[in-house]
């Protein structure tokens, strides 16, 4: 397979922490054989049953020995847990080592047309992304945007309490799409993850 046109396609959100060396959350261990697995699921995958047009949740399970885990057990032992400034706030978060094995690896896709309509992407992210050179536009095709990577541990739901909200108040335009029995559910799965689970950090 030739890597340049792997790669050619797909750029990262500057708010996706995956692809860095130390991120919160989900980490990308190996860049090229994740980028193999997700350019083959992004051309698979049926872009008319998106709920909003160019957004899509894919399901990559090829590029599960790619990543690790973003969560790991609760536990009341403070030296598993180290502190972090995430997005402006300082948090604890479980170490890296203490990560459940990974059993599913989902991507939040965007094309670039819905990643520049969507309401929290500033003119500087869309500029970063337009100007990446870590995988770089090709010269045609679309260009597709990383905006999320989740390496599920379990049943665990794709979105934290706060990202969950904040799509409630308007900072994702598929929350326009949910029906309140949908938000029901998740608000249900969000409030058991909670109560399981610590986010990893390192």
């Amino acid at each position: 397979m030739n890597i340049e046109n792997t790669v050619g396609k797909i750029s990262f959100s500057p708010v996706c922490s995956a692809n860095r060396l130390s991120p919160v959350g989900s980490k990308v261990v190996d860049h090229m054989g994740f980028l193999r697995a997700l350019k083959e699921s992004i051309e698979a995958f049926d872009w008319s049953t998106a709920a909003v047009p160019g957004q899509a949740l894919i399901d990559v399970p090829e590029a599960i020995n790619c990543v690790s885990s973003g969560v790991g057990h609760q536990s009341n032992l403070t030296e598993r847990y180290t502190l972090r400034e995430h997005r402006g706030k300082v948090s604890a978060y479980l170490k890296r080592e203490y990560a459940l094995p990974v059993t599913s690896c989902k991507v939040v896709v965007y094309s670039l047309e819905a990643y520049l309509a969507d309401p929290q992407v500033t003119s500087e992210r869309a500029l970063t992304v337009l100007h990446s050179n870590a995988y770089p536009l090709a010269e045609s095709g679309q260009l597709y945007v990383v905006v999320a990577v989740l390496a599920g541990a379990s049943d665990e739901p794709a979105r934290s309490p706060y990202r969950f909200v904040d799509c409630l108040a308007g900072g994702n335009n598929e929350a326009d799409t949910w029906t309140l029995e949908d938000i029901r559910e998740m608000a249900k799965e969000i409030i058991y993850t909670e109560a399981t689970y610590s986010v990893v950090a390192g």
